[in-house]
């Protein structure tokens, strides 16, 4: 038999500190009631000043070793995606893995926005299908409210911060990660971007590169362009994945989707004919925490003790870029 890629642990960690929609109507124009009719958000996770995006990280991959019953010199390859890395460079990856102790196995960033975990888990899934790694420790992690304008009510509202992870395993068993399905259109890309304020400058005139000028990245977003492609898209790659590996929507058990939007989230699940109950729904409890939301569903649904062998999970993302896709996967942790 074939080398089959396995989910053998499971992580997830949110921030101490909660702000809630109250407490963020104090900070910018908007209400409790705006917020959560629009996209069923009540709180998101922030990130402490003494912490980066990479200390996120760490403690989600922790929890998934322990959970596996493995240690990082067990890995032989660790990837991250995120938007929000410590630095330019070196990468994250790197960081965390001088963080979790570990050394001279590969270590690398992925970045595709809120899809970033779900092209992490195709990129892994590949490479140990074809014997190049027999275990991989996969992680999303986002520090997502760096970034944000804490003016703009339209985007501030939607984004928290957190991290997920799974430790991957190649084994010659039945189960595990069934295929994906990835897509980018750059032709869309202007409709939700965050560009570093020193890259902003007038045609003809020398940019000022002084660390004054710098300033760090907001998110910029045309929110109604972007439900509207999101749903379609959405809905497009679920037939296509499902289409591809010959099975149906009623051989999904769970959609583990992007926590982005209630309303995308129930789109998606109306285009599926799928009932509500079998969606993982965190959105309310964190926001949109972009590559960090997927794994944290997952984490989420496999620590209520829902997921059962056997059973069809359908992951799913839409992001930046436009980046979008889905994976599917045949659960066989026991």
């Amino acid at each position: 038999m074939s080398l089959q890629t396995h989910i053998v642990g499971v992580g997830g960690y949110l921030p101490e500190r909660i702000l809630s929609n109250q407490e963020l109507s104090k900070m910018v124009d908007t209400s409790d009631v705006w917020i959560r009719e629009r996209t069923g958000i009540t709180q998101r996770h922030i990130i402490a000043q003494d912490q980066q995006t990479s200390d996120l990280a760490v403690e989600a991959a922790k929890q998934a070793l322990d959970d596996a019953g493995l240690t990082i010199d067990d890995i032989d390859a660790l990837i991250v995606a995120t938007t929000t890395p410590d630095m330019v460079f070196p990468s994250t990856a790197s960081v965390v893995q001088y963080k979790l102790g570990g050394k001279d196995f590969p270590a690398w960033d992925i970045q595709a926005v809120c899809s970033g975990f779900i092209y992490g888990l195709a990129q892994a899934d590949g490479m140990m299908r074809g014997g190049m790694f027999k275990r991989v420790l996969m992680i999303g992690a986002e520090s997502m409210s760096r970034i944000v304008d804490w003016k703009d009510r339209n985007t501030c509202v939607l984004f928290g911060d957190g991290s997920g992870a799974v430790v991957l395993e190649s084994r010659e068993e039945e189960g595990g990660m069934i295929g994906s399905v990835l897509h980018c259109d750059g032709s869309y890309r202007q409709l939700l971007m965050a560009e570093h304020q020193h890259t902003r400058h007038e045609p003809g005139k020398p940019i000022d590169f002084s660390m004054d000028a710098a300033g760090v990245a907001a998110i910029e977003m045309k929110g109604n362009e972007v439900f509207r492609v999101a749903v379609n898209k959405l809905g497009e790659v679920v037939g296509e994945v499902l289409d591809k590996y010959g099975l149906q929507k009623s051989d999904v058990d769970w959609l583990v989707p992007h926590q982005a939007n209630i309303r995308i989230l129930n789109a998606t699940a109306k285009k599926m004919k799928m009932e509500t109950g079998h969606m993982v729904v965190t959105v309310g409890e964190h926001a949109n925490t972009s590559s960090a939301s997927v794994p944290l569903a997952l984490n989420h649904l496999y620590r209520q003790g829902s997921i059962q062998t056997g059973q069809i999970l359908l992951l799913e993302a839409f992001a930046a870029g436009f980046a979008w896709g889905a994976n599917l996967i045949r659960w066989s942790k026991s």
